[in-house]
């Protein structure tokens, strides 16, 4: 009889174990063998400094460009940035190479920096940055005025948008919040 109730003890004692491995399994492939899987790191192709840019005086809005409706027009061109920096610096500093780069593979051959975006809004999403006026840039996204390079860009493999991309449940919050609506259609279009 004794023998029985070992065997049955070890048998709810073995569930138990398995149970608990099973559990820690899935933890660390969902926080983090699937995350690793479901995006990529990448870097920008410059290295840029908004630090530096905003030190010398610029904000965000000297480079960034919105139309009147407020839409984000895209990030600065090539011709643009190379109104600052025409030549190689011939540098020796991290910044100064980049510059050299910058100047040498796009601004001389004329040919846009491929940037990669963090928060590019699907085609069906219209943000209007007009609507949003009396906000810091910074109440959305990262404080890239205080960073010596850019943060790491990660890529849904499946999506091809950022981690960083705005969630809608960012937006919805933020509506409720301030009293606005969140009908659909004041985001889709």
């Amino acid at each position: 009889m004794e023998e029985r109730q070992s065997n049955k003890a070890g048998g709810v004692g073995g569930v138990v174990l398995l149970f608990l491995v099973g559990f820690v399994g899935a933890l660390v492939v969902g926080w983090w063998v699937f995350p690793q899987l479901l995006f990529s790191q990448k870097t920008q192709p410059i290295l840029f400094s908004h630090k530096v840019h905003a030190e010398q005086g610029l904000d965000c809005e000297s480079c960034h460009t919105f139309s009147e409706t407020g839409q984000f027009l895209g990030l600065p061109s090539t011709a643009s940035c190379a109104e600052c920096h025409p030549d190689e610096t011939g540098g020796a500093t991290d910044a100064e190479k980049e510059i050299d780069k910058f100047v040498k593979d796009y601004a001389k051959p004329g040919i846009e920096v491929p940037w990669l975006v963090y928060q590019y809004q699907p085609d069906n999403v219209f943000f209007s940055h007009a609507a949003h006026t009396g906000f810091e840039c910074t109440t959305c996204h990262p404080d890239v005025a205080n960073m010596d390079s850019p943060p790491p860009y990660h890529e849904n493999r499946l999506s091809g948008y950022s981690k960083q991309t705005m969630k809608m449940w960012e937006c919805e919050r933020c509506h409720a919040q301030m009293g606005a609506s969140n009908a659909c259609y004041v985001c889709h279009k």
